[in-house]
């Protein structure tokens, strides 16, 4: 599969929360970091994830914000 968005990160999945529509993917792409995706319960059955799975994290973001301070 190619794709034009250039974020990507690999990782494997460690945790996978469902809710009523949504579920909270974690993926931990080294070094301790873990990505949070919110996808649907569709999307989680239809790729059949599970955890232990290799997954790439895939960002395609229009605005990234910074802060600092409190």
């Amino acid at each position: 599969m190619k794709i034009s968005a250039r974020n990507q990160l690999k990782g494997t999945i460690i945790d996978i929360q469902k809710g009523a529509t949504t579920s909270h993917v974690r993926i931990e792409i080294g070094g301790g970091a873990v990505v949070t995706a919110a996808i649907t319960n569709e999307a989680v059955e239809e790729l059949a994830l599970a955890k232990g799975q290799a997954a790439t994290a895939v960002i395609k973001a229009s605005d990234v914000l910074v802060a600092i301070g409190d």
